[in-house]
Protein backbone atom coordinates (compact mmCIF):
# COMPACT_ATOMS: atom_id res chain seq x y z
CA UNK A 1 0.00 0.00 0.00
CA UNK A 2 1.77 3.13 -1.16
CA UNK A 3 0.98 6.82 -1.07
CA UNK A 4 2.04 10.17 0.32
CA UNK A 5 2.46 10.62 4.05
CA UNK A 6 -0.87 11.03 5.78
CA UNK A 7 -3.03 9.46 3.07
CA UNK A 8 -4.46 6.88 5.49
CA UNK A 9 -2.44 3.81 4.53
CA UNK A 10 -2.71 2.18 7.96
CA UNK A 11 -6.43 2.94 8.10
CA UNK A 12 -6.83 1.23 4.73
CA UNK A 13 -4.84 -1.75 5.98
CA UNK A 14 -7.16 -2.06 8.97
CA UNK A 15 -10.14 -1.91 6.60
CA UNK A 16 -8.71 -4.83 4.63
CA UNK A 17 -8.22 -6.78 7.85
CA UNK A 18 -11.74 -6.32 9.23
CA UNK A 19 -13.32 -7.18 5.87
CA UNK A 20 -11.42 -10.43 5.45
CA UNK A 21 -11.55 -13.97 6.71
CA UNK A 22 -8.97 -13.00 9.34
CA UNK A 23 -11.14 -10.36 11.00
CA UNK A 24 -11.35 -12.35 14.23
CA UNK A 25 -7.56 -12.58 14.42
CA UNK A 26 -5.23 -9.87 15.70
CA UNK A 27 -4.14 -6.84 13.71
CA UNK A 28 -0.55 -5.98 14.61
CA UNK A 29 1.30 -2.97 13.21
CA UNK A 30 5.06 -2.35 13.30
CA UNK A 31 6.71 0.93 12.27
CA UNK A 32 9.89 -0.15 10.52
CA UNK A 33 11.26 3.39 10.62
CA UNK A 34 10.93 3.79 14.38
CA UNK A 35 13.52 1.24 15.55
CA UNK A 36 17.19 0.53 14.75
CA UNK A 37 17.92 -2.72 12.93
CA UNK A 38 18.82 -4.89 15.93
CA UNK A 39 15.74 -3.82 17.88
CA UNK A 40 13.45 -4.19 14.87
CA UNK A 41 14.66 -7.76 14.35
CA UNK A 42 13.76 -8.65 17.93
CA UNK A 43 10.45 -6.81 17.60
CA UNK A 44 9.47 -8.77 14.49
CA UNK A 45 10.86 -12.22 15.23
CA UNK A 46 11.18 -12.25 19.02
CA UNK A 47 14.14 -13.45 21.03
CA UNK A 48 15.16 -16.12 23.48
CA UNK A 49 16.37 -15.56 27.03
CA UNK A 50 20.02 -14.55 27.01
CA UNK A 51 20.10 -13.78 23.28
CA UNK A 52 21.70 -10.42 24.05
CA UNK A 53 22.37 -8.13 26.98
CA UNK A 54 19.04 -7.29 28.60
CA UNK A 55 17.17 -10.31 27.19
CA UNK A 56 16.14 -11.62 30.61
CA UNK A 57 13.28 -13.75 29.26
CA UNK A 58 11.79 -15.08 26.05
CA UNK A 59 9.86 -12.54 24.03
CA UNK A 60 7.42 -13.37 21.24
CA UNK A 61 7.79 -11.25 18.13
CA UNK A 62 5.08 -9.55 16.11
CA UNK A 63 4.97 -12.43 13.62
CA UNK A 64 3.91 -14.80 16.39
CA UNK A 65 1.60 -12.30 18.05
CA UNK A 66 -0.17 -11.72 14.71
CA UNK A 67 -0.69 -15.44 14.10
CA UNK A 68 -4.08 -16.05 12.52
CA UNK A 69 -4.44 -12.37 11.71
CA UNK A 70 -2.67 -9.54 9.90
CA UNK A 71 0.78 -8.05 10.34
CA UNK A 72 1.28 -4.55 8.98
CA UNK A 73 4.85 -3.51 8.19
CA UNK A 74 4.60 0.27 8.13
CA UNK A 75 7.27 2.15 6.13
CA UNK A 76 8.78 -1.08 4.85
CA UNK A 77 11.21 0.93 2.68
CA UNK A 78 13.13 1.94 5.83
CA UNK A 79 14.07 -1.63 6.73
CA UNK A 80 17.81 -2.42 6.53
CA UNK A 81 18.96 -4.81 3.80
CA UNK A 82 20.19 -7.60 6.14
CA UNK A 83 16.82 -7.69 7.88
CA UNK A 84 15.03 -7.71 4.52
CA UNK A 85 16.67 -11.07 3.81
CA UNK A 86 15.27 -12.55 7.02
CA UNK A 87 11.84 -11.11 6.25
CA UNK A 88 11.91 -12.66 2.77
CA UNK A 89 12.50 -16.11 4.26
CA UNK A 90 9.60 -15.64 6.66
CA UNK A 91 7.29 -14.70 3.80
CA UNK A 92 8.40 -17.53 1.53
CA UNK A 93 8.60 -20.33 4.08
CA UNK A 94 5.99 -19.24 6.61
CA UNK A 95 8.43 -19.74 9.44
CA UNK A 96 10.74 -17.64 11.59
CA UNK A 97 13.74 -17.99 13.89
CA UNK A 98 13.75 -16.04 17.12
CA UNK A 99 16.92 -14.09 17.83
CA UNK A 100 19.20 -16.46 19.74
CA UNK A 101 16.88 -19.39 19.09
CA UNK A 102 17.64 -22.82 17.62
CA UNK A 103 14.09 -23.93 16.79
CA UNK A 104 12.10 -22.83 13.76
CA UNK A 105 8.63 -21.48 14.51
CA UNK A 106 5.76 -21.83 12.03
CA UNK A 107 3.60 -18.74 11.60
CA UNK A 108 0.29 -18.13 9.80
CA UNK A 109 0.11 -14.42 9.04
CA UNK A 110 -1.16 -12.19 6.26
CA UNK A 111 1.44 -9.48 5.70
CA UNK A 112 0.57 -6.00 4.47
CA UNK A 113 3.23 -3.35 3.92
CA UNK A 114 3.08 0.42 3.44
CA UNK A 115 5.51 2.96 2.05
CA UNK A 116 5.54 6.60 1.02
CA UNK A 117 8.29 5.92 -1.50
CA UNK A 118 8.41 4.39 -4.97
CA UNK A 119 9.92 1.02 -4.12
CA UNK A 120 10.82 0.36 -7.77
CA UNK A 121 13.25 3.27 -7.56
CA UNK A 122 14.61 1.99 -4.23
CA UNK A 123 15.28 -1.36 -5.91
CA UNK A 124 17.13 0.35 -8.76
CA UNK A 125 19.31 2.22 -6.25
CA UNK A 126 20.11 -0.99 -4.39
CA UNK A 127 18.29 0.19 -1.24
CA UNK A 128 15.60 -2.51 -1.35
CA UNK A 129 15.89 -6.17 -2.31
CA UNK A 130 14.37 -6.96 -5.68
CA UNK A 131 13.23 -10.44 -4.60
CA UNK A 132 11.49 -9.02 -1.53
CA UNK A 133 9.84 -6.35 -3.64
CA UNK A 134 8.33 -8.97 -5.98
CA UNK A 135 7.27 -11.12 -3.02
CA UNK A 136 5.42 -8.20 -1.44
CA UNK A 137 4.07 -6.71 -4.66
CA UNK A 138 1.33 -9.33 -5.16
CA UNK A 139 -1.52 -6.80 -5.08
CA UNK A 140 -0.15 -3.24 -5.21
CA UNK A 141 -2.49 -0.50 -4.02
CA UNK A 142 -1.70 3.18 -4.33
CA UNK A 143 -3.72 5.70 -2.32
CA UNK A 144 -4.03 9.06 -4.09
CA UNK A 145 -3.74 12.33 -2.15
CA UNK A 146 -6.92 13.28 -0.31
CA UNK A 147 -7.52 16.27 -2.59
CA UNK A 148 -7.92 13.87 -5.50
CA UNK A 149 -10.45 11.61 -3.79
CA UNK A 150 -13.62 13.62 -4.31
CA UNK A 151 -16.37 13.01 -1.80
CA UNK A 152 -14.17 10.61 0.18
CA UNK A 153 -13.30 13.79 2.08
CA UNK A 154 -16.88 14.06 3.39
CA UNK A 155 -17.13 10.35 4.22
CA UNK A 156 -13.88 10.48 6.20
CA UNK A 157 -14.89 13.74 7.89
CA UNK A 158 -18.18 12.19 9.06
CA UNK A 159 -16.27 9.14 10.33
CA UNK A 160 -13.85 11.24 12.38
CA UNK A 161 -16.67 13.42 13.70
CA UNK A 162 -18.62 10.38 14.91
CA UNK A 163 -15.54 8.89 16.55
CA UNK A 164 -14.55 12.10 18.34
CA UNK A 165 -18.14 12.86 19.33
CA UNK A 166 -18.36 9.51 21.10
CA UNK A 167 -15.00 10.09 22.78
CA UNK A 168 -16.02 13.48 24.14
CA UNK A 169 -19.59 12.43 24.93
CA UNK A 170 -21.13 15.10 22.70
CA UNK A 171 -23.77 13.07 20.91
CA UNK A 172 -24.34 13.19 17.17
CA UNK A 173 -22.78 16.19 15.41
CA UNK A 174 -23.46 17.21 11.83
CA UNK A 175 -21.55 19.20 9.21
CA UNK A 176 -23.40 22.22 7.87
CA UNK A 177 -23.73 22.63 4.11
CA UNK A 178 -21.17 25.44 4.01
CA UNK A 179 -18.77 23.32 6.09
CA UNK A 180 -19.07 20.54 3.52
CA UNK A 181 -18.34 23.01 0.73
CA UNK A 182 -15.27 24.24 2.63
CA UNK A 183 -13.97 20.69 3.06
CA UNK A 184 -14.42 19.91 -0.63
CA UNK A 185 -12.61 23.11 -1.67
CA UNK A 186 -9.59 22.68 0.65
CA UNK A 187 -6.42 21.28 -0.98
CA UNK A 188 -5.39 19.08 2.03
CA UNK A 189 -1.58 19.24 1.94
CA UNK A 190 -1.52 17.04 5.07
CA UNK A 191 -3.96 14.51 3.56
CA UNK A 192 -6.07 12.31 5.85
CA UNK A 193 -3.91 13.10 8.89
CA UNK A 194 -4.71 16.81 8.49
CA UNK A 195 -8.43 16.05 8.12
CA UNK A 196 -8.40 13.84 11.22
CA UNK A 197 -6.80 16.54 13.38
CA UNK A 198 -9.06 19.24 11.96
CA UNK A 199 -12.21 17.26 12.73
CA UNK A 200 -11.10 16.70 16.33
CA UNK A 201 -10.58 20.44 16.76
CA UNK A 202 -13.93 21.20 15.13
CA UNK A 203 -15.77 18.77 17.43
CA UNK A 204 -14.21 20.45 20.47
CA UNK A 205 -15.02 23.94 19.24
CA UNK A 206 -18.57 23.18 18.11
CA UNK A 207 -19.48 22.23 21.66
CA UNK A 208 -22.41 20.03 20.61
CA UNK A 209 -23.79 22.28 17.87
CA UNK A 210 -23.55 21.96 14.10
CA UNK A 211 -20.02 22.15 12.70
CA UNK A 212 -19.51 25.20 10.47
CA UNK A 213 -16.45 26.64 8.69
CA UNK A 214 -15.82 29.01 11.61
CA UNK A 215 -14.90 25.94 13.67
CA UNK A 216 -12.11 24.93 11.30
CA UNK A 217 -9.41 26.67 13.28
CA UNK A 218 -6.23 26.62 11.21
CA UNK A 219 -2.64 27.04 12.35
CA UNK A 220 -0.60 30.11 11.45
CA UNK A 221 -1.69 32.94 13.77
CA UNK A 222 1.26 35.01 14.98
CA UNK A 223 1.80 35.37 18.70
CA UNK A 224 4.21 37.69 20.51
CA UNK A 225 7.12 35.66 21.94
CA UNK A 226 7.91 35.83 25.63
CA UNK A 227 10.68 34.51 27.84
CA UNK A 228 10.86 30.74 28.21
CA UNK A 229 9.13 29.53 31.35
CA UNK A 230 10.27 26.64 33.49
CA UNK A 231 9.24 23.22 32.22
CA UNK A 232 5.78 22.32 33.49
CA UNK A 233 5.70 19.12 35.48
CA UNK A 234 3.34 16.42 34.26
CA UNK A 235 0.42 15.74 36.54
CA UNK A 236 -3.06 16.81 37.43
CA UNK A 237 -4.25 20.37 37.69
CA UNK A 238 -7.58 21.93 38.50
CA UNK A 239 -9.76 22.56 35.43
CA UNK A 240 -9.20 26.03 34.02
CA UNK A 241 -12.18 28.32 33.67
CA UNK A 242 -12.45 29.93 30.23
CA UNK A 243 -14.96 32.44 28.90
CA UNK A 244 -18.09 30.74 27.63
CA UNK A 245 -18.44 31.07 23.87
CA UNK A 246 -21.74 30.51 22.12
CA UNK A 247 -21.75 28.92 18.69
CA UNK A 248 -25.51 28.79 18.36
CA UNK A 249 -27.18 30.04 15.21
CA UNK A 250 -27.98 33.74 15.48
CA UNK A 251 -25.46 34.30 18.26
CA UNK A 252 -22.35 36.45 18.13
CA UNK A 253 -19.67 35.00 15.89
CA UNK A 254 -16.60 34.42 18.08
CA UNK A 255 -13.20 35.69 17.08
CA UNK A 256 -10.36 33.37 16.08
CA UNK A 257 -8.56 34.32 19.31
CA UNK A 258 -11.60 33.34 21.41
CA UNK A 259 -11.99 30.01 19.63
CA UNK A 260 -8.31 29.25 19.97
CA UNK A 261 -8.41 30.08 23.67
CA UNK A 262 -11.39 27.77 24.18
CA UNK A 263 -9.67 24.94 22.31
CA UNK A 264 -6.47 25.30 24.32
CA UNK A 265 -8.34 25.38 27.62
CA UNK A 266 -10.35 22.28 26.69
CA UNK A 267 -7.16 20.49 25.69
CA UNK A 268 -5.56 21.33 29.04
CA UNK A 269 -8.64 20.06 30.84
CA UNK A 270 -8.56 16.83 28.86
CA UNK A 271 -4.88 16.26 29.69
CA UNK A 272 -5.24 17.28 33.37
CA UNK A 273 -3.04 20.33 32.84
CA UNK A 274 -0.15 18.44 31.20
CA UNK A 275 1.38 20.98 28.80
CA UNK A 276 3.33 18.40 26.81
CA UNK A 277 0.30 16.18 26.14
CA UNK A 278 -1.91 19.20 25.41
CA UNK A 279 0.57 20.55 22.86
CA UNK A 280 0.67 17.14 21.13
CA UNK A 281 -3.13 17.09 20.96
CA UNK A 282 -3.18 20.62 19.53
CA UNK A 283 -0.40 19.94 17.03
CA UNK A 284 1.82 22.75 18.31
CA UNK A 285 5.10 22.93 20.20
CA UNK A 286 5.25 23.23 23.99
CA UNK A 287 6.97 26.61 23.57
CA UNK A 288 4.11 27.89 21.41
CA UNK A 289 1.59 26.68 23.99
CA UNK A 290 3.47 28.51 26.75
CA UNK A 291 3.50 31.69 24.69
CA UNK A 292 -0.25 31.50 24.17
CA UNK A 293 -0.89 30.85 27.89
CA UNK A 294 1.30 33.86 28.67
CA UNK A 295 -0.97 36.00 26.51
CA UNK A 296 -4.01 34.71 28.39
CA UNK A 297 -2.45 35.56 31.76
CA UNK A 298 -1.88 39.13 30.55
CA UNK A 299 -5.63 39.54 30.02
CA UNK A 300 -6.39 38.17 33.49
CA UNK A 301 -7.18 34.50 32.82
CA UNK A 302 -6.08 32.42 35.82
CA UNK A 303 -4.07 29.48 34.49
CA UNK A 304 -2.04 27.27 36.89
Amino acid sequence: ISGESGTGKEMFARFIHVHSGRENGPFVAVNCAALPEHLLESELFGHEKGAFTGAISRKLGKFELASGGTLLLDEISEMALPLQAKLLRALQEGEIDRVGGVETVKVDVRVLATTNRHLEQSVERGEFRQDLFYRLNVIPLRLPPLAQRGEDVLLLADFFIRRNSREYGLGALQLSDDARQWLMAHDWPGNVRELQNLMERAVLLAGGGPIRPVHFLMDGQEWSPEDEEAEDAAGSAAPVQAPSISFEEGGRIPTIQEMEMQLIIKSLDRTSGNRTKASELLGISVRTLRNKLGEYRKIGLDIP
